[in-house]
């Protein structure tokens, strides 16, 4: 397998987006951003993305050969049986770096990292086994990206805080909106858009952050022009448009990772967060966010 094929089967430019997930989750749970268990955590889930991505196409191999062919597996560049073996050995090295952050650091949680690891890895599996044709996928999908907050949070924090679970709960909803544009993009078109009213919910509490967070208003107006200017690509519908609104609405993850941070008084760590999407799009340029 070439790093080409492997950076491409990872959708590697979406990495920052699951880093930003990590760094609000530890915020929300109260914890410090950068400490002995910073990068253990940011390793494991960055492993468990790219696994979780590794998987998405050895599952979908059969369906890529009719309608993406030039994908690695089809394309004939790396075996499926390959893929599927990177895919599940990266969640078990995921999970192990978890346990590790629980139990063999200071001020580790004990099992539970590593517990919330497991329910992240059975969801990521669940959703690449059975996303097509699914109604519930999108759900499935935001579920993934609630897991990886809660298992950041559980490596500062038992029981993680209300807030940190409201954060999940507004990220499900936005995942939920962006995963059913993705959906589509082989179509080329949305048939429905009412699922799309799932991304006003993060821009609707946003407002009561703002109320409390003046200068949390600066990011929550950065994430509500782009997603207005993503779904401005959907409704115009040409060619490429709905692709297009994925990869940027992958990004705009970054964006409300960054204003969750900022509702908790850290603008600064916020600010890495608006880099963070920055450095999305940027990666985007190069390796296929979809």
């Amino acid at each position: 397998m070439t790093w080409e094929v492997a950076l491409q089967l990872g959708r590697v430019s979406n990495l920052p987006t699951v880093w930003t997930n990590m760094l609000a989750g530890i915020v929300l749970a109260g914890g410090a951003a950068f400490d002995a268990r910073t990068i253990s955590l940011l390793i494991a889930l960055t492993f468990f993305y790219v696994g979780g991505m590794y998987l998405n196409d050895a599952y979908d191999a059969d369906i890529d050969a009719a309608e993406r062919p030039e994908r690695p597996i089809p394309s004939g560049r790396v075996s499926r049986r390959t893929v599927f073996l990177c895919g599940f050995g990266m969640l078990a090295v995921g999970t192990l770096l978890l346990l590790w952050v629980g139990l063999g650091l200071p001020d580790g949680t004990g099992l539970w990292p590593a517990l919330g690891g497991l329910a992240l890895g059975a969801a990521i599996v669940f959703y690449d086994w059975n996303h097509k044709g699914n109604v519930f996928s999108p759900v499935v999908m935001g579920l993934c990206r609630m897991l990886v907050y809660v298992t950041a949070g559980l490596a500062v924090a038992v029981p993680v805080p209300a807030v940190l679970l409201l954060g999940a709960a507004l990220l499900l909803c936005y995942v939920i909106g962006l995963t059913y544009v993705a959906k589509q993009e082989t179509l080329g078109r949305v048939e429905n858009l009412w699922p799309l009213l799932f991304l006003a919910a993060p821009l609707v509490y946003g407002l009561i952050l703002v109320v409390e967070q003046p200068w949390a208003g600066v990011f929550w107006l950065a994430l509500a022009v782009w997603i207005g200017v993503a779904l401005w690509f959907v409704k115009r519908r040409g060619p490429g448009d709905v692709p297009r609104a994925v990869v940027s609405l992958i990004a705009g993850i970054s964006l409300f990772d960054a204003l969750m941070i900022a509702g908790a008084g850290e603008l600064g760590l916020a600010a890495l967060a608006v880099f963070g999407f920055i450095l999305t799009l940027v990666l985007q340029s190069y390796v296929s966010g979809t």
